[in-house]
């Protein structure tokens, strides 16, 4: 007979995961404290996307409630992506990770923690935005269980790109620079001002690359109940599955990092 005291202890795996999570949320809160009034952070993560918005909803004209879905996303990906970008880069140039790699947890705890400061900031910059467009979409389902669902999905996966992107890069001097060469394209490729199935067929095919494309579908679907080209189960699943790959291919890169 199975004692009630086993069943209440949890296995092994499981213990390390929790444990693993705990930790993580503690360098998401040391990342919170010491960079979210960066320059570069509060520039592109906050002030671009609104400046952006603002820009093309006054000059969209009845374009506008078609671009909000896209602009929504461009919020989430530029806020999530510029904390992640931040955090690295200033730990990388003050030689100041080394330090976190000693920190008992392993490399998918110390990526997840770098995917949850950026998430959280991401989802400041969201808000930010909302409010930018909230009198356009004033009869859309804004607080529908799909959007908020979709939204938080789309900012944890574009945190987990800016993570792997700024880890990726050799130089941390170089990765704004470069991680803005990899973000701008996109604002053009990925469905928020012209509809994917528009582009050529081999633009088409770079689109379906890229994971801002699932993000805009999404979003479009849970405001506007239709999508272009990408039904919203196969964008969600696809989130999931790339929000899982871009974490543990972070923290491969972390593991190769060590001298």
């Amino acid at each position: 007979m199975i004692k009630i005291e086993n069943l209440k202890e949890p296995n092994g795996l499981s213990k390390m995961i929790w444990e693993d999570i705990i930790k993580a949320t503690y360098i998401a809160k040391k990342d919170i404290k010491e960079y979210y009034l960066k320059p570069p952070t509060i520039s592109w993560g906050i002030v671009f996307p609104v400046v952006f918005t603002l820009a093309f909803l006054f000059k969209g004209g009845s374009r506008s409630v078609y671009l909000i879905p896209g602009l929504i996303a461009l919020s989430l990906f530029f806020g999530s992506t510029s904390m992640a970008a931040a955090s690295i880069v200033f730990e990388r140039k003050m030689g100041s990770f080394e330090r976190l790699l000693l920190f008992p947890v392993s490399y998918v705890g110390i990526a997840l923690g770098k995917v949850l400061s950026s998430f959280t900031f991401g989802i400041l910059s969201l808000v930010t935005t909302i409010v930018v467009v909230i009198p356009f979409i004033l009869n859309v389902r804004v607080f529908s269980i799909l959007l908020v669902a979709v939204l938080i999905l789309s900012a944890l996966m574009f945190s987990a790109f800016g993570v792997l992107i700024a880890f990726l890069i050799k130089d941390p001097t170089n990765t704004m620079l470069i991680l803005n060469s990899v973000r701008l394209p996109m604002i053009f490729l990925c469905g928020i001002f012209i509809p994917v199935s528009s582009l050529p067929k081999y633009l088409q095919i770079v689109a379906f690359m890229l994971p801002l494309t699932y993000s805009v579908e999404a979003i479009r679907f849970a405001i506007e109940g239709s999508f272009d080209l990408i039904p919203p189960i196969v964008s969600i699943l696809s989130m999931i599955c790339i929000t899982v790959l871009l974490l543990i291919l972070s923290a491969e890169r972390i593991k190769k990092m060590i001298p």
